[in-house]
């Protein structure tokens, strides 16, 4: 079935009816047509309702990443754990994302954040579906031939979540310049980490954190005294549970600093570039430490979560530092991490300029 043409104030009209229903009462709706329809044109999901949301999901991961991006998952029940809940507690979730009122985001907020999700459902529809490539239905992991200076070398691309890695030497984790590691809980890059080194028992209680305590005991070697470090500084831990997946080192690249009296953070492109640059320096360093001798490294796009950097200008920041490295001559195995099709295609973008050919699914790898 060929997607409809769409009008903005009819996208967002239906999307305040799954607004109010939720992702789990979808089933049986006759109130949504544009949607299934344009859901049908573009994703593969055998149920209505499933291909909706899938729809829906596609169209909010292209919003940036922050406050935007967290709220429309909060409204429309896209956010973990939250398909079940009643509107007004997604609602009441979603303004304190804003840190508003319920009542002032229903009529500010709330508008906005679904006008923009409506926006993208439309450019999907009009677009195609994904223009540069990248397909949200096939292989999880692409090489990339690039040429860095005069030099050719081979990237890979995992899209799926960081802790879905395996057989990789070392994993490049973001963290705020107090090496101040999120709850486990959390659903960002370095408590993905967190979460899968730790060792639990049978019923899930926690017996053992090792990264979060190795990285506490390197603070305290280094004197930090709980100051936070220049952001930039790279710091080594082991992997705790995740060697039994083969990674074997974490390095925690310190580039997001607190900003004062909020939850929020500040990234600066140039600290990425100058961790991505300081984490190379680091693999250089061990390398030869342990049998067999560390090789392959991979990058998540440093700064483009909770720091707030567009998806394109992380993979530039790290690119540059990592393009200058292989331009060197070195010789490592290097991967990029991203969970989201859009990720994914930054980092195409960027070794698009690069690179006469284009991506493809790289052969035999499991992680």
């Amino acid at each position: 079935m060929a997607p409809p043409s769409l009008e903005h104030a009819s996208v967002l009209a239906e999307l305040q009816v799954v607004r109010r229903a939720g992702p789990l009462r979808l089933r049986g709706r006759d109130d949504l047509p544009l949607l299934e329809a344009a859901a049908a044109g573009l994703t593969a999901t055998r149920t209505r309702e499933g291909a909706v949301e899938a729809l829906l999901r596609h169209a909010v991961e292209r919003l940036d990443p922050g406050t935007l991006r967290t709220a429309a998952e909060y409204t429309l029940g896209l956010a973990q754990g939250t398909r079940d809940w009643p509107a007004s507690s997604r609602r009441a979730r979603a303004a304190e994302v804003y840190r508003v009122s319920v009542e002032r985001f229903r009529k500010h907020h709330e508008v906005m954040v679904l006008g923009q999700v409506a926006e993208h459902i439309v450019e999907l529809v009009e677009g195609g579906g994904e223009p540069d490539g990248v397909d949200r239905e096939g292989a999880t992991h692409r090489t990339l031939d690039v040429l860095a200076g005069d030099r050719g070398a081979r990237l890979t691309l995992h899209i799926h979540p960081v802790d879905l890695l395996r057989d990789l030497d070392v994993v490049v984790s973001p963290v705020n310049t107090h090496f101040a590691l999120p709850e486990s809980y959390k659903s960002s890059v370095s408590a993905s980490l967190r979460r899968a080194a730790s060792v639990r028992g049978v019923t899930g209680d926690l017996l053992d954190d090792p990264v979060h305590d190795e990285l506490r005991t390197w603070a305290a070697r280094h004197a930090t005294g709980g100051r936070p470090v220049l952001p930039g500084t790279v710091a080594a831990t082991g992997s705790g549970a995740l060697a039994g997946s083969g990674v074997r080192r974490i390095y925690h690249a310190a580039v997001a600093v607190p900003r004062a009296g909020t939850n929020d953070y500040d990234v600066l492109p140039a600290d990425v570039t100058r961790a991505t640059s300081r984490a190379l320096a680091l693999l250089a360093e061990e390398h030869a430490r342990y049998a067999p001798p560390l090789r392959s490294v991979c990058f998540p796009l440093l700064g483009s979560g909770r720091g707030g950097l567009p998806y394109r200008v992380s993979a530039a920041a790290v690119w540059s530092a990592v393009e200058a490295e292989l331009a060197r001559g070195a010789r490592w195995d290097v991967h990029f991490v991203g969970h989201t099709p859009e990720a994914a295609r930054a980092v195409e973008r960027i070794a698009a300029g690069t690179r006469p050919g284009r991506a493809r699914p790289a052969p035999g790898r499991s992680g």
